[in-house]
């Protein structure tokens, strides 16, 4: 079972403010990363992009996977807490914090929007951290991939633009236990994966149940 995709093609999403470059990255490429000063707050317009993390023995640690307006690089310190690259073809707005800061200062609609990105991304954080500590693996793919199709704004059948690895490194998991995992999901006639590029949830609502 494959299920790393090149063909990924979501919506454009608006811009956050008029202003910034638009920059390109290939699959793989580095957006920034973890420890380097924060000087840049881009939003993603286009394409799938991952967060991670690199612990201190060695692991990586997927963070999150964004979604065309998603606003990466808004921290709290001055450096990154994490590095982020493209899993597809992306393009994204880059905003230097010194605009951002400026424009903000002039329009509190914008500061708002920004308090309302960075409280959404902390509990956006605290939730995946609770469904680490509570879920077991078939109930952590699941909510993995509901979420994903609700996020991505999908149909019933999609394509997933991450690895089995980037799968792993996000729930915690092995990449062995989210292909037998997946595997038993699809035997159990929730979902079906037999194709190499699509995912289809067939009973989203017992899939919702097992991570209820």
């Amino acid at each position: 079972m494959t299920l790393a995709f090149a063909k990924f093609d979501p919506q454009p999403a608006q811009t956050l403010v008029p202003a910034g470059v638009s920059v390109r990255r290939a699959p793989g490429e580095e957006i920034f990363a973890q420890g380097e000063t924060v000087d840049t707050v881009y939003q993603l317009l286009s394409g799938a992009v991952r967060t991670y993390r690199l612990l201190g023995d060695g692991r990586r640690h997927v963070c999150d996977f964004h979604v065309p307006g998603d606003v990466l690089g808004l921290e709290a310190g001055g450096e990154h807490a994490c590095s982020a690259e493209g899993m597809t073809d992306v393009i994204l707005l880059a905003i230097p914090v010194a605009t951002l800061r400026r424009l903000s200062a002039h329009d509190p609609l914008l500061g708002q929007r920004l308090l309302s990105i960075a409280s959404s991304g902390l509990q956006r954080s605290q939730n995946h951290a609770a469904m680490l500590a509570r879920l077991g693996a078939v109930e952590r793919v699941a909510a993995f991939l509901i979420d994903f199709a609700q996020r991505f704004d999908a149909d019933d059948e999609f394509d997933l633009p991450m690895t089995r690895q980037d799968i792993a490194d996000y729930l915690g998991l092995t990449i062995h236990t989210v292909s037998r995992t997946l595997s038993q999901l699809q035997d159990q006639g929730l979902i079906d994966a037999r194709a190499s590029r699509r995912v289809r949830l067939r009973r989203q609502d017992e899939l919702l149940g097992l991570c209820a």
